[in-house]
């Protein structure tokens, strides 16, 4: 299928698959913007080199993002790691608190079930001296 655009002042003509023409004319569009941009500054040029300028401006905004997406991508993975250590070091230290909880919670029913045993003991020396009394 044929796409036609204008790139600076200049008209164009391209075949492209079916399907990809909207592509072909957002790529054009770009191509004009920086090609419009040129003219503004510089005036009418000859369209190899106005087309090259444009290229150029477009092949150095896209290495640009390219540095920047990285950079982000980067940014994230440090990101990312951090969290990561932290939600492992918060995890630990809840870990160790529950099992700090539960050594006292052991230590609460030993002590209770000792003390328990005690008063256990107790009454039953009592009821052996009231025994002792009886006989």
């Amino acid at each position: 299928m044929d796409v036609s655009f204008t790139i600076g002042h200049k008209d164009y003509t391209v075949q492209s698959r079916d399907g990809e023409e909207r592509l072909v004319r957002r790529a054009a569009a770009l191509l004009d913007e920086e090609a419009q941009k040129i003219l503004e500054q510089a005036g009418r040029m000859p369209e190899g080199r106005l087309l090259l300028l444009a290229g150029l401006m477009l092949a150095d905004r896209h290495s640009s993002m390219e540095d920047r997406a990285l950079m982000a991508e980067r940014e994230l993975a440090r990101m990312r790691s951090a969290a990561s250590g932290m939600v492992a070091s918060e995890v630990q230290d809840a870990m160790a608190e529950l099992a700090a909880r539960a050594e006292a919670l052991a230590r609460q029913a030993e002590g209770a079930r000792d003390a328990g045993s005690a008063d256990a003991g107790a009454g039953d020396a009592g009821k052996e001296a009231g025994r002792e009394q009886q006989v």
